[in-house]
């Protein structure tokens, strides 16, 4: 591995403020769920309207990462990271304050947009400071604690709700964007430009894309990557609609679904232990290898007639090991392509995440889903379609 710079602090703590910067966004982006029940109620408005304050932090989370990534290669990590860090705590203190509905929308599309930085910046530092088997183990770290996030911030959103309101999940996320923000200044080393600055930056993000997609094993790697994201998604939006079906109420749907979300964080975890003797090829070949099984083996359970909750959500463990098999890998790949374009590279992937994932949840509803075969052949056409893209990246 590349020797980390004089002023990098202890690997551990290293890997730890990284994750924590990485993670910040997911975590103001789920945290407030359990308050938008009620928020129709508070405010006086429509359920669509309060749908927004999630559309509009997604939108500006995705589209925020083609700009901060750029940026970042150009002006140096630390610096957009810390800029990042400083309008989610704005736009954090604004949601908090906010005393009617389109306030709180704009609040939360800013409290987005800061927070993209965290994701694009972050990935990036993992490139830059570690290489081989190493960076695809700190990855599968990465893909751990994502896993982790959504329900922890859910039960702490619900529980901090109920006791101070629902201001307080703001409040919390402002501290934590104000305490991250002095752990990278801190301890994050000071990274300089990975490109020059004899051209204006719209130029130079322009230049960036373009070398990008003329990059083969660098769209074939986003490919792996949304087309797995635009799975999980359709994972995400059909399990709720299947479940009814086999009289799974709201009190327990959550743990039939995060059966996926806890085996993937298992993926990740074996990822990081077993990288080092198997190599990135065979992990990402073993992840499909896992996907399709589970895959497989809940279309089986489906056509024989066997249409019962544990039937739906036991086989797709094999699916969220193997997608802890193939991310951290392929994150590796993404960012990796091009070294000196890191930022720009994890940005493209973010927002080809975002974008393939809500492919992935739209196309639920152009199904029936009376059982989970169609869900099952969704799922499927996905998969089928990753694999091809890891088959020609492997080729080459």
């Amino acid at each position: 591995m590349t020797p980390r710079p004089p002023d990098t602090p202890p690997h551990g703590l290293l890997i730890a403020n990284l994750l924590a910067q990485i993670a910040f966004g997911l975590l103001a982006m789920t945290i407030c769920l359990p308050s938008m029940q009620e928020w129709g109620a508070i405010f006086g408005a429509e359920q669509a309207g309060v749908q927004l304050t999630l559309s509009g932090y997604l939108v500006a989370y995705g589209a925020l990462q083609l700009l901060f990534g750029p940026l970042s290669d150009r002006h140096g990590r630390k610096r957009i990271l810390i800029v990042g860090l400083a309008v989610a705590g704005v736009g954090s203190l604004l949601a908090a304050l906010a005393p009617d509905l389109p306030t709180l929308i704009a609040a939360r599309t800013l409290q987005g947009a800061g927070s993209a930085a965290g994701m694009v910046v972050g990935r990036a530092m993992v490139q830059d400071l570690f290489r081989g088997p190493e960076r695809t183990r700190v990855m599968a770290w990465v893909g751990m604690t994502l896993g982790f996030c959504p329900p922890l911030a859910t039960i702490v959103g619900g529980q901090l709700h109920v006791a101070f309101g629902w201001q307080s999940n703001f409040l919390l996320i402002a501290a934590l964007a104000a305490v991250l923000l002095v752990l990278a200044w801190r301890g994050l080393p000071a990274h300089g430009r990975t490109v020059e600055l004899d051209t204006h930056w719209l130029h130079d993000m322009r230049i960036a894309y373009a070398r990008l997609a003329r990059e083969p094993a660098f769209l074939l790697h986003v490919g792996i990557l949304a087309l797995t994201t635009a799975a999980f998604y359709a994972f995400l939006g059909g399990a709720p609609i299947v479940l009814r079906r086999y009289g799974v109420g709201p009190a327990d749907l959550g743990w039939y679904i995060m059966c996926v979300p806890f085996a993937y964080v298992a993926g990740n975890f074996l990822t990081s232990r077993l990288i080092r003797r198997q190599g990135e090829r065979r992990m990402m070949a073993l992840g499909q290898l896992f996907t399709v099984a589970g895959i497989g083996l809940l279309l089986a359970l489906a056509l024989a007639g066997l249409r019962t909750p544990l039937a739906f959500a036991m086989p797709l463990i094999l699916l969220g090991i193997g997608h802890g098999f193939l991310m951290p890998p392929t994150l590796a790949g993404t960012v990796g392509a091009v070294p000196a374009l890191a930022g720009a590279a994890a940005a493209v992937a973010g927002l080809m995440q975002q974008l393939m994932g809500a492919l992935g949840g739209y196309s639920v509803g152009l199904v029936s889903h009376e059982d989970t075969v169609n869900l099952g052949l969704l799922l499927l056409g996905f998969t089928l379609c990753a694999m091809a893209a890891q088959f020609i990246l492997h080729r080459r």
